[in-house]
């Protein structure tokens, strides 16, 4: 990877990690549709600086979402568990942000920041090399 991939990579990392310490303070002031859109943007950025890592773009966010499954939970490098909860956050991302009368509930969503945290650390794992498969939700 050269000098600019490996700023591009940190750089999405980064974001990933302010993403997620802005939805705990939506998640706290009540914003509970924003604080969703925080957390599948956390994903997202981690997911785009992992395809940056083989030079895979992609203009489009279903794209992402297409390659993350194709390229890392097909393969088992990531869980299943951990491409279901990022598909889970992009369809409720469009709903709450581009669908009327989407309001989440407080005791629906809560517990999609623990998993997006995970998240962002696997893929954190796999882009440091560590090449053991992360366990996630039940997985023993």
């Amino acid at each position: 990877m050269t000098r600019q991939e490996d700023e591009v990579v940190r750089y999405r990392m980064a974001r990933a990690r302010e993403a997620i310490d802005e939805a705990w303070i939506l998640l706290d002031a009540g914003h509970v549709n924003t604080y969703v859109n925080r957390l599948y943007y956390a994903c997202y950025y981690a997911v785009s600086g992992l395809l940056a890592t083989r030079d895979l773009l992609a203009a489009r966010h279903a794209r992402v979402r297409a390659l993350l499954h194709q390229e890392f939970v097909k393969p088992g490098k990531l869980p299943v568990n951990m491409g279901q909860h990022f598909d889970r956050l992009f369809d409720n991302r469009q709903k709450g942000d581009y669908a009327d009368f989407t309001h989440f509930r407080f005791d629906e969503v809560e517990g999609w920041l623990p998993e997006t945290v995970a998240f962002v650390d696997a893929v954190e794992a796999l882009l440091a090399g560590d090449t053991r498969r992360p366990k996630h939700g039940n997985e023993a």
